[in-house]
């Protein structure tokens, strides 16, 4: 028996902990039941960090960490899925590979939304994938070469929901490294909603707006990017602001490949699933992380395209799909708890629990909380197989 799963993300790589952990209990030998990740590269790629400086230091390697849990690691792109036959084609260095599954978990992940915006594609920067994040490090430092005019010292992140706030509270202290500490650095956040984090309600918006004032983040409430060029960026208002660099952060979609799988889909591309994370119109395929629309409990509340809810979806559909193949039963994922950590740069962070984002911590105290949230508790288990699999039992998974 095999059981594929695509993706090394957050989802992919508690996806393959977890059915290696339920493996292990029943007893299974890898033989028996083969467990395999396909993935580029055997990296985690710390994503919910890449508004950081230096993000090329921004992964852990799992390949030692699959090993010691002996789950198979395949190196290439899946390209093509075949929910009838059961298999997946793959890109590798060599050509392409067909494989065979009797289960398929598909975590793979989610992308940045891209619209057809007149200069967006040339001109446009984002921290959404690894190097993306390095190609705006890369222009950042290249800025200090350039003479101080046209808009050079500022920044337009267009989008003011998570990633945007994140990214734009801390680009004040990074131009200022790398321009100088008297440079007169401009950050501005663009919105098209009345406020900015539009999805966080009413609780937590008093606190960002006081950090932005502190930071001189400056907004555009009420605003889209119409365009850009090499002047700058045209707003929807008909403001033109001189910048050099625009970061886009207006949204994401699940990837692409999620499309091949003939099932239902919700307007962000996501998978539907069951309380088990299976695509009830397809019993051989699960989906888990961004790639899945998932029912956290009975209250109305869903999952979120966050690594909090991909590391525990990704245990519960590894567990799952494992489960089946074993005849044993599985377990339905929920996920009752949900808190935010927002990171707001040198004006500390903000901590808030449950749907209703009810700010509990906020300041220097928040941002301890988010420091570890971000260098420890989101990173990969260590390489030793009992503690490996401890750490992926479902109903105790929790980035938070």
């Amino acid at each position: 028996m095999r059981l594929l799963i695509i993706g090394a993300g957050f989802a992919g790589m508690y996806a393959a902990l977890s059915a290696a952990r339920l493996r292990d209990i029943q007893g299974v030998s890898p033989d028996d039941l083969q467990i395999a990740l396909i993935a580029p590269q055997p990296t985690l790629v710390i994503r919910p960090r890449l508004y950081e400086p230096k993000p090329e230091t921004l992964t852990a390697p799992l390949l030692d960490v699959l090993e010691a849990i002996d789950v198979d690691y395949i190196q290439g792109s899946a390209e093509t899925i075949d929910a009838k036959a059961q298999t997946v084609q793959i890109a590798t260095a060599r050509g392409t590979k067909m494989l065979s599954y009797d289960r398929l978990v598909v975590a793979t992940g989610s992308r940045l939304f891209r619209p057809n915006i007149p200069g967006l594609a040339e001109h446009g920067f984002s921290v959404d994938s690894l190097d993306d994040a390095i190609a705006l490090d890369k222009h950042l430092h290249g800025l200090a070469g350039r003479p101080a005019v046209n808009g050079r010292d500022t920044v337009v992140v267009a989008g003011g929901g998570f990633t945007g706030i994140e990214a734009a509270t801390e680009l004040p202290a990074r131009l200022r490294q790398i321009l100088g500490k008297d440079s007169r650095a401009r950050v501005i956040i663009v919105e098209r909603n009345s406020a900015v984090a539009p999805d966080m309600g009413e609780g937590p918006r008093p606190v960002i707006e006081k950090a932005l004032r502190e930071l001189g983040v400056e907004t555009r409430l009420g605003a889209g990017v119409a365009s850009l060029d090499k002047s700058g960026v045209t707003l929807s208002t008909g403001e033109h602001i001189e910048t050099e660099t625009v970061v886009w952060a207006a949204g994401i979609r699940a990837a692409p490949l999620t499309a091949q799988i003939p099932a239902e889909r919700d307007n962000f591309g996501r998978l539907l699933v069951d309380r088990d994370l299976r695509v009830p119109a397809i019993p051989s395929v699960f989906a888990t992380g961004d790639a899945a629309r998932a029912a956290c409990d009975g209250d109305g509340n869903y999952a979120l395209m966050s690594c909090q809810h991909a590391t525990r979806m990704g245990a519960f559909a590894g567990n799952n799909a494992a489960a089946e193949l074993l005849g044993v039963a599985t377990r339905p994922y929920h996920q009752k708890a949900y808190v935010t950590c927002l990171d707001l740069g040198e004006a500390g962070a903000l901590f808030t629990r449950g749907w209703e984002r009810a700010v509990e911590l906020v300041g220097d105290v928040a941002k301890k909380t988010k420091r570890e949230i971000n260098t420890v508790w989101i990173y990969p288990p260590r390489a030793e197989r009992a503690a490996a699999l401890a750490s992926a039992d479902p109903e105790r998974v929790t980035s938070l």
